[in-house]
């Protein structure tokens, strides 16, 4: 039984705890004037409590409808962290002013200014600079103060995560990012520190992310800000898409009568194709649409999309791996930051393209079969097979059942499948096996690797989106060289190599069959990065997959 001293005891003890839990916060004011401005600090402090506290009830908006888009991170930091970061005693420090020109020039950045309300803030500081009544109003230092900090906030977590990810997965909705991240860089700001060095830190340190930025200014100096027609294509209307296009022709340039006939349209598209540097065959084709749509305006979206898919990499790479980016057409074998080779690639056609992935070299077959995908065989084969059944024969496959026994394909009625078939399709290996007379396995879930081809030809061609997905390496011996020798010098003392370079070459020579497994995985990256830093400019790729329109429609609509 409890003591009447204790049962008071507990009482006491839960008013008290019921009166702290229950403490009213500061309410929001329309105006705080402030005559005394030693005693300004405390006052803004109150009242940028009151106006998190109104926001949280408003949808996150302040009094003038601004959203404060990381309002949890901005009450978690200012209730632990008393007083104003950007101003002191009504007057500005170092850090605001610092911010408020990164801002501006966060194009720099691969940014856009707006995205960080820097309208909206330099109104509100040139108001509390020039109006003398406003200068006294700790209500309006207090809106600049959380508008600065949260135009920060976005800063660090664009710079260091991107934009290129759903609200779910951003970090300012995690809560351990509050403490450990954000709180720990406003406070470099709040002891100091200036907002350039702060934010530098945080960004990638790849070498093509900073060559790529020290392009942006040369560009951006000499960028065309028009703003320009867009046209979708392919179209629906070819009433409205010609009325379109004779608009955007215009635009560049090159002027078509409104009722012009075949030939002079004609005659007009190869004007334009010659100015550009595309193929001049004088047709309203895709080329010509995407070099239309491919202004100054979209070329910098491109350089803000491939700056955040950097931010997407491991902060540190690994020190030897390989990299293959699929607008570029290239692959690069990197050694602690060094490229020791580059080769030319063979990637997945639009319809069939290689996917984005990241994986590890685990084994190299020297003369492989080819076991034909199933989307080729609803795709490509079976058609085949219906007109006739002489169709693998003739391009130097067979069939197999789930026994790995062969069967004559004229012996199944071949109309009665409509989109698989019960067996195998594979190649023999030899100099017409279409993986060539090497592979590169790695794990996936999309049954994909790299390897030789026997059609060495395509290498020439200058748009080398082609393949069914898997990539071919035209310098694929010194890709297998490299792994080879990159065993060797990491092997242990107590490590049997059972291959060389040399071994490689004489069974390749001799058409022997061999799985080669490799001790010490070379990590893989299969990237889409449409621009980069190259002699002194910045080179753009082909968006082969669509990948670019798609992401800038979805993340920088209407900028």
């Amino acid at each position: 039984m409890h003591s009447p001293a204790k049962e008071v005891f507990c009482i006491t003890v839960s008013l008290l705890i019921c009166f702290i839990s229950c403490k009213p916060k500061h309410i929001a004011k329309a105006k705080d004037v402030v005559v005394d401005l030693s005693k300004m600090d405390s006052s803004v402090a109150e009242n940028i409590s009151g106006l998190l506290a109104s926001a949280e009830n408003a949808s996150y908006r302040l009094p003038d409808s601004t959203t404060l888009s990381f309002y949890p991170v901005l009450n978690y930091y200012y209730s632990n962290e008393e007083g104003p970061i950007w101003s002191s005693r009504a007057k500005w420090k170092t850090a605001a002013n610092a911010l408020m020109t990164y801002i501006e020039n966060a194009h720099l950045q691969g940014l856009y200014k707006e995205d960080y309300g820097f309208s909206k803030i330099d109104r509100l500081k040139r108001l509390l600079d020039s109006d003398s009544v406003t200068h006294k109003d700790a209500v309006q230092w207090a809106v600049a103060d959380l508008m600065l900090t949260d135009a920060l906030c976005g800063l660090l977590k664009d710079l260091k995560q991107g934009r290129l990810q759903p609200d779910s997965q951003s970090m300012k909705f995690d809560t351990a990012m509050y403490r450990n991240y954000f709180a720990v860089q406003i406070n470099k700001i709040r002891n100091g520190a200036l907002p350039d060095s702060v934010l530098a830190e945080v960004e990638p340190k790849h070498t093509g992310y900073r060559l790529l930025k020290s392009g942006i200014k040369a560009f951006t100096d000499s960028m065309d800000t028009k703003e320009y027609t867009y046209l979708a294509y392919p179209y629906k209307d070819t009433s409205a898409f010609r009325k379109l296009f004779r608009k955007r022709m215009d635009e560049a340039g090159v002027r078509i009568a409104e009722h012009a006939d075949s030939a002079e349209l004609a005659t007009a598209v190869k004007r334009y194709q010659r100015s550009a540097g595309i193929i001049a065959d004088g047709k309203i084709g895709n080329g010509v649409v995407k070099s239309l749509n491919m202004t100054d305006g979209q070329r910098f979206k491109i350089i803000a999309l491939t700056l955040d898919r950097y931010k997407a990499l491991p902060a540190k790479m690994p020190e030897k791996y390989i990299w293959v980016n699929l607008p570029g057409y290239y692959l690069r074998v990197w050694s602690a930051d060094t490229v020791v080779f580059e080769s030319k690639v063979i990637c997945g056609k639009p319809g069939t393209r290689t996917p984005i992935l990241t994986g590890a070299i685990s084994d190299m077959i020297i003369y492989p079969t080819w076991t034909v995908p199933s989307s080729i065989i609803s795709k490509e084969m079976l058609p085949g097979l219906k007109r006739n059944t002489n169709y693998l024969s003739r391009k130097g496959l067979y069939l197999l059942d789930n026994d790995g026994e062969r069967v004559d394909p004229a012996s199944i009625e071949w109309a009665r499948f409509s989109k698989g078939i019960p067996y195998r399709v594979q190649q023999g290996s030899g100099d017409n096996n279409a993986l060539g007379v090497i592979k590169f396995n790695f794990s996936n879930p999309y049954d994909v690797y790299l390897h030789d081809t026997n059609q060495r030809y395509l290498f020439k061609k200058s748009v080398r989106s082609l393949s069914h997905g898997c990539v071919r390496v035209q310098e694929w011996e010194k890709l297998a060289n490299f792994i080879v020798q990159t065993d060797s010098i990491l092997a242990k003392r107590t490590d049997t190599l059972k291959y060389t370079t040399d071994s490689i070459r004489i069974w390749i020579a001799n058409k022997e069959r061999h799985k080669i497994e490799v001790k010490n995985r070379l990590p893989l990256f299969i990237r889409y990065f449409s621009c980069e830093y190259v002699k002194g400019t910045i080179r753009f790729y082909d968006d082969i997959y669509g990948e670019d329109r798609a992401l800038a429609q979805k993340y920088f609509a209407g900028k």
